[in-house]
């Protein structure tokens, strides 16, 4: 699955030993977009973490997986990014050519009656 959100909160790192070995996870909180915004726990594991792509007001694209798993009769649900990318932001065209810029040059023709 995949979803595009602006990153909003990043978790402190989590790091340590198990029977594999050296581990460590970051969670992040995002946002979706849209007229009713979704605030998402996502967990990020390994080699996956980028810190130069965790920053706060970015929007990221994630690849994630879900997976529920019981513990004590109690569920628990986890979004697992597998691949976390900064999406490239549209800007609208700077105007660089004389002719971009011919309708500041009219202002006397737009001149309102009041």
């Amino acid at each position: 699955m995949q979803l595009t959100a602006k990153l909003i909160q990043v978790l402190p790192l989590q790091t340590g030993t198990s029977k594999n070995g050296e581990w460590k996870k970051q969670d992040i909180i995002v946002e979706t977009d849209g007229q009713y915004p979704k605030k998402i726990y996502v967990s990020i594991w390994g080699d996956k973490i980028n810190p130069n792509d965790l920053k706060i007001g970015n929007d990221l694209q994630i690849d994630f997986n879900i997976e529920s798993r019981e513990y004590n009769n109690k569920w628990y649900t986890e979004v697992r990014a597998w691949r976390v990318k900064v999406e490239e932001n549209k800007t609208t065209p700077i105007p660089t050519s004389e002719d971009d810029l011919d309708f500041l040059d009219n202002e006397d023709e737009d001149k309102l009656p009041f």
